[in-house]
């Protein structure tokens, strides 16, 4: 007899994320606790070994509530009871920046990071869900963010994988419970203070009752689809030489780095000397001539490059930066998160980001 179908469904989500790894590579989980990554960690540590690749798992305490520190500590010890290794709990400070929901997940990110890093895992296991796709594009567009934010989370994006993106979250919930497994619930999930929670439990249950069942799975799919566009728009964008010349920007290739992560220049790494940082010049000539679609990317991966955080980055900062090249009329520069700023200066479009005073020697 077979394994319940809820939990067959998430091993063969396992196994795929897994088929290209090499035996002996060593994959890390990251998990909560909760129902969707102790699923997810469930699986893994059942496929993990008929593949030879080695799983350990992390789970981040972000000290946001009473008795976090033991209950993280109390998933570690589960997990490694099925055999994953190495396992550790990562405490971490979040800060206020951005609001706490986008604070929580920098500071999540950077500590799985480093847990990759000093442990050389090749990849990160994440347990998000359909129905997490579908609130990511709900709050993609009502920041009016653009395509790539419609375009949801992608199953793979660097070191990170998500195998569980065309699974529902009833049927992890439905896994832990056929498996015995007892998940915590985060209690911020429910709670109206923050935007996912209200798109959970307020904006999507809407959707449902006014247009019929399949609201997540069809914004799921949309994510997909949009995701494939984003991609070959972002290819385009990356073959596009907009470098001003004398700008430090190679003038050779493409002016924006191969990974497509922003416009690449000698020197415009963020250091800690000097009153201003000055980043990547763009020829506005060059820039106007370009699609609108391919200007913009090529405007948000140059913000992004000179130190502009790309969650912080919205469309109308990209417009903001796109008048100053295609509706010149000798305005001042553009502000942007950061302590980035756009100036139009003799055609070039000069991005320099202004360092915290405990940066300048």
């Amino acid at each position: 007899m077979g394994p319940h179908p809820a939990v067959a469904a998430v091993r063969l989500a396992v196994r795929a994320a897994l088929a290209d790894l090499e035996p002996g590579d060593l994959v890390l989980v990251a998990c909560s606790g909760g129902p969707d990554s102790l699923a997810l960690a469930r699986a893994v540590a059942f496929e993990a070994p008929k593949l030879g690749v080695r799983a350990g798992a992390v789970s981040v305490d972000h000290g946001l509530q009473a008795g976090s520190a033991e209950r993280a500590a109390a998933v570690i010890a589960l997990l490694a009871t099925w055999g994953l290794d190495p396992v550790e709990a990562v405490r971490v400070e979040v800060a206020t920046a951005g609001g706490p929901e986008a604070a929580a997940r920098d500071a999540r990110y950077a500590a799985l990071d480093e847990a990759a890093d000093r442990h050389g895992a090749c990849a990160v296991l994440l347990g998000h869900t359909r129905d997490d796709q579908a609130e990511t594009v709900l709050l993609g567009l009502a920041r009016g963010s653009g395509a790539r934010s419609l375009a949801g989370m992608a199953p793979v994006a660097g070191r990170y994988r998500r195998p569980l993106l065309d699974l529902e979250r009833d049927r992890l919930a439905e896994a832990c419970r056929a498996e015995g497994l007892d998940p915590w619930a985060d209690p911020h999930n429910t709670d109206p203070a923050y935007a996912r929670a209200r798109v959970r439990h307020e904006a999507l249950p809407a959707l449902e009752q006014a247009l019929g069942p399949g609201v997540a799975a069809a914004l799921a799919r949309t994510a997909a689809l949009l995701r494939a566009d984003a991609d070959a728009l972002d290819a385009i964008a990356a073959a596009t030489d907009c470098a001003a010349a004398g700008s430090g920007i190679p003038s050779s290739g493409s002016g924006i780095s191969s990974s497509g992560s922003g416009i690449s220049s000698s020197g415009s790494g963020i250091s800690s000397s000097g009153p201003d940082i000055p980043s990547s010049g763009l020829d506005c000539a060059k820039l106007a001539a370009q699609p609108a679609a391919i200007r913009s990317r090529i405007l948000r991966n140059a913000a992004i490059e000179a130190g502009c955080p790309g969650t912080d980055l919205t469309a109308g900062h990209v417009a903001a930066l796109d008048a100053l090249v295609t509706a010149w009329r000798g305005q001042s520069g553009v502000d942007l998160p950061g302590r980035v700023q756009a100036v139009r200066t003799c055609g070039t479009l000069e991005l320099t980001r202004r360092p915290r005073p405990e940066e300048v020697q």
